[in-house]
């Protein structure tokens, strides 16, 4: 299928307004792109951040009416009759089929793997988990999640209990329980993340093991590895809930984290912590260490 691209350049302000009408006037997709190169800074908690000069695109279907689409966005109070836009034709191409020809297994430490359904498996006798990209973030393509699953790798899970705080597709759960842990809690303030990752479990063979809650119903539990690759907003202003989760001796892992801002989280932490070494990927974070007894 053949696609529009119609971008508009506004303001932060009226960015979420611009991409609102242009969903109105049969947009497929909405995205939000910096206009002037403006770094992005990490986000509080529930705090949606957009650039001082935003670029909304809109895709549309290649037979949908722009000249009426742009007529109508005219006549707004917010762009008004002379707004700024381009509209280009994106090449037709099976865009879904390009895609996945470029997702391939991905290798973590000694054993881990994370397969797409539609490609072969490396090594048939590594730890394999088939994971294809859904309904939530979680790929094992972010530094962040990376470092994460670089770490279980490294650590004995076996038979261990698992928390995964701000679990999204549940990439860090089912590695935990591919690897062997006995039992593995997975939480997120979506609902749909918990769909995906309890559809991921059952395609791995390991739904029985997995549990996973909203955090309103999260169980009052301890356990032997807790989890969270989240952002250092949330991890700093739910320290004692991630914390909480953690028996005496047991281990954790924190991601998410600029490393600029790494420092904030080991000195919170290490209070009731001791810390490894932190790892640093490129512009990201992570943090882990041991309960204090």
């Amino acid at each position: 299928m053949a696609w529009l691209q119609l971008r508009i350049n506004t303001s932060a302000e009226q960015a979420q307004q611009v991409g609102t009408m242009l969903t109105a006037n049969g947009a497929q997709a909405v995205t939000f792109l910096d206009a002037k190169n403006t770094p992005v800074y990490e986000p509080k908690p529930g705090e949606v951040i957009l650039w001082p000069d935003t670029q909304v695109v809109g895709l549309f279907e290649a037979t949908q009416d722009m000249t009426g689409v742009i007529q109508r966005l005219s006549k707004s109070k917010i762009l008004g009759p002379d707004f700024f836009h381009k509209l280009d034709p994106l090449e037709d191409k099976d865009w879904e089929r390009e895609w996945m020809d470029n997702f391939h297994p991905m290798q973590f430490g000694d054993r881990l793997w994370i397969c797409p359904s539609w490609r072969d498996v490396p090594d048939a006798n590594a730890v394999n988990v088939m994971l294809d990209p859904g309904l939530a973030f979680g790929t094992g393509t972010h530094p962040t999640t990376a470092m994460c699953l670089r770490w279980l790798d490294s650590e004995p899970v076996a038979d261990k209990s698992v928390v995964d705080f701000g679990c999204g597709s549940g990439i860090l759960a089912l590695a935990a329980l591919k690897l062997g842990a006995s039992r593995v809690v997975g939480i997120d303030i979506d609902p749909q993340a918990l769909l995906a990752s309890e559809e991921n479990a059952r395609r791995n063979e390991v739904a029985e093991r997995l549990e996973v809650y909203l955090p309103a119903y999260q169980p009052d539990i301890q356990v032997d590895v807790v989890m969270a690759n989240i952002l250092s907003g949330p991890l700093l202003a739910l320290q004692d809930v991630i914390t909480g989760f953690c028996k005496p001796g047991g281990r954790l892992v924190l991601s998410g984290i600029l490393a600029e801002l790494a420092q904030n989280i080991e000195t919170a932490y290490a209070r009731d912590f001791i810390l490894d070494k932190t790892q640093i990927d490129g512009e990201w974070a992570r943090v882990s260490g041991t309960r204090r007894s």
